[in-house]
């Protein structure tokens, strides 16, 4: 697909879901249009399924899912440990210490890409940093984790060793009292982004 049209795709429905989103009255945006198209462009706030897997299997403690669908979708199916902030619930104060914080590695997902990337926008323009998307969203989760398709006889070293892992990966987050203890390296090293410290926020001066 061309670039251009990519993009267009990414920030037209990122002006709709800011204008179904409450007013942001309190919080200044700190990224200007261009700032933020060149992030959506170097795609650097995507993490792989494989390193999100990684991570669950190892139970790392950063680690924070953001399922940004409705609540009757979250309580369908969600991903193990995820909590559920609505996409339109987004600039609720209730969640400003969750987005803006520098302890968790948070990770936003949907059923594809698209809202999750949204959630991310919309944070990256209020300046928070430690905000990610899962990429594909669970519909390339379960293609890559739970359900990798087996290499045909000709493919390389290399894709079967990815389904091995994939698979192996796929196997442990299912709950499979077989799986061995080398599988809690599935997913091979840790090559989640690293945490960025935010700025400590100021207490109000004065009081009785």
């Amino acid at each position: 697909m061309n670039p251009r049209v990519l993009l267009a795709l990414i920030i037209i429905p990122l002006g709709l879901v800011i204008a179904a989103v409450p007013q942001n009255k309190t919080v200044p945006y700190k990224l200007t249009a261009p700032e933020l198209l060149s992030e959506v462009a170097e795609r650097t706030q995507f993490v792989s399924p494989e390193v999100i897997a990684d991570m669950l299997i190892k139970k790392d403690p950063t680690l924070r899912l953001i399922d940004v669908r409705s609540q009757q979708e979250f309580e369908k199916y969600s991903l193990p440990g995820a909590i559920n902030i609505p996409l339109t619930d987004l600039l609720s104060e209730e969640y400003a210490d969750i987005l803006n914080q520098d302890v968790k590695m948070n990770v936003f997902y949907s059923n594809g890409s698209l809202a999750a990337n949204e959630a991310w926008m919309i944070t990256r323009q209020l300046g928070y940093t430690n905000n990610y998307v899962l990429e594909g969203g669970l519909n390339y989760w379960y293609e890559t984790i739970l359900n990798p398709q087996k290499p045909s006889s000709v493919s390389s070293d290399e894709e079967f060793l990815r389904y091995d892992l994939r698979k192996g990966a796929g196997m442990a987050l299912g709950g499979d009292a077989e799986v061995k203890d080398t599988q809690d390296q599935a997913a091979g090293p840790s090559l989640k982004p690293a945490i960025k410290p935010v700025a400590k926020k100021k207490k109000a001066a004065g009081g009785c």
